[in-house]
């Protein structure tokens, strides 16, 4: 199940649509910014049914 949020790049500031993958359960993960282009480190807390709970942006170099 694919969960469409939206954010903010810890970076540039700029407000992005991304989509989490909730069947692999909580996980971190490297998405780069499409507009600024830098690495943002996700972490995403899924619970017991499936649904996202959580989803946190830090930047790459914290």
């Amino acid at each position: 199940m694919l969960d469409d949020r939206s954010v903010e790049c810890p970076y540039c500031g700029e407000e992005f649509a991304t989509l989490v993958d909730c069947s692999a359960g909580s996980q971190r993960y490297i998405e780069d910014c499409p507009v600024c282009c830098r690495p943002i480190e996700f972490q995403a807390e899924v619970d017991g049914a499936g649904d996202l709970t959580r989803l946190t942006t830090h930047r790459d170099d914290d």
